[in-house]
């Protein structure tokens, strides 16, 4: 069937400005790191990523490995682009990244400059695209100059091949150095994507004190805690969730009883605020006027039009606040 993109789809977002930046993103946006891969249902994929632009989500966020197999998310994404959005192509923001192992051999993973340029090439392949919005350094090589690693995201702007530059998992002290870093070379670091939810923390206090004072926008990853802050788990592991899948990130090990009477807790708190518990968690984490978007994963539509739908509801109060704080620190 032929896609044509609702005439109404920017109503209903709230579109938030990247640090110091000309950009705007979704305060929700769709990340396909789970879900998207050669492994699951191409229409499903698809269904899930005409859904989300439809409800004013304009930006996908991918990394090179990200599948499985490695490479296979951004061939999904590719093909949606070209036979359903190839019209939309500016509306949207596609992001991808590198740095975790993706190819054999000692130039298939970390921050070399070889690396990451041989990376973006080979994703703007598998995209079917010239350049990509935002590229990523996935995360800090310790073994490698942080001014090359800088220094390559710095070029692969020059070249064209990326609108904007960010850096994921860097901890606060290394961010700060990286944002001078790419100051210095006049492209400035747009923003970061850490992990971030009720359950992981770190990001408090120096990571998002760093990205406030440098003007870095902010992204967080996974802020359902691999889908654990949802009602998904409340009565065992479904066959088609993260930890019901034999390639999946979460385990059922980590599903233990102490976190499922913190989830089952939190869910009781989240019903009293007219909400589901993943609307919460993904309400809490945009509390921060740090934070530029919250990145979603999603398995079925019904969980993008959840996750937007959190935007109506996300105020808390300090009583709210405090008892999440409660719960978790349990």
């Amino acid at each position: 069937m032929t896609y044509r993109a609702v005439d109404n789809r920017y109503e209903g977002m709230r579109y938030q400005r990247t640090g110091r930046s000309g950009l705007m993103l979704p305060a929700v946006s769709l990340g396909l790191w789970h879900n998207f891969g050669g492994v699951d249902a191409f229409e499903t994929s698809r269904a899930m990523l005409l859904r989300a632009f439809d409800l004013g989500i304009t930006h996908f966020d991918l990394a090179n490995n990200y599948g499985p197999p490695a490479g296979s998310a951004e061939k999904t994404c590719g093909r949606v682009l070209a036979q359903d959005l190839r019209a939309h192509r500016d509306e949207l923001v596609i992001s991808s990244k590198a740095g975790y192992d993706m190819w054999p051999g000692p130039y298939g993973e970390w921050g070399s400059r070889k690396y990451l340029v041989s990376s973006l090439d080979q994703s703007l392949v598998r995209l079917g695209l010239d350049y990509v919005d935002i590229f990523y350094s996935h995360r800090f090589d310790p073994n490698t100059p942080l001014e090359e690693t800088m220094g390559a995201l710095h070029h692969l702007v020059q070249r064209g091949k990326a609108l904007y530059v960010g850096i994921s998992n860097y901890p606060a002290d290394v961010t700060r150095r990286a944002a001078q870093i790419l100051r210095e070379l006049g492209t400035p670091c747009l923003i970061h994507q850490p992990a971030y939810s009720m359950f992981n923390r770190w990001v408090e206090p120096e990571l998002l004190t760093a990205l406030r004072e440098e003007k870095i926008g902010c992204i967080a990853f996974s802020p359902l805690a691999p889908g654990l802050l949802s009602d998904k788990y409340l009565a065992g592991i479904p066959t088609d969730s993260r930890a019901g899948k034999a390639h999946g990130f979460l385990r059922p090990a980590q599903i233990t009883p102490d976190k499922l009477s913190k989830i089952r807790r939190l869910d009781t708190l989240a019903n009293a605020r007219g909400q589901k518990l993943a609307q919460m968690a993904i309400a809490w984490v945009l509390r921060h006027p740090e934070l530029t978007s919250a990145l979603v994963g999603a398995s079925k539509v019904s969980q993008i039009e959840d996750a937007v739908a959190a935007l109506s509801n996300t105020r808390f109060s300090a009583a709210e606040l405090g008892e999440i704080d409660a719960i978790v620190a349990e």
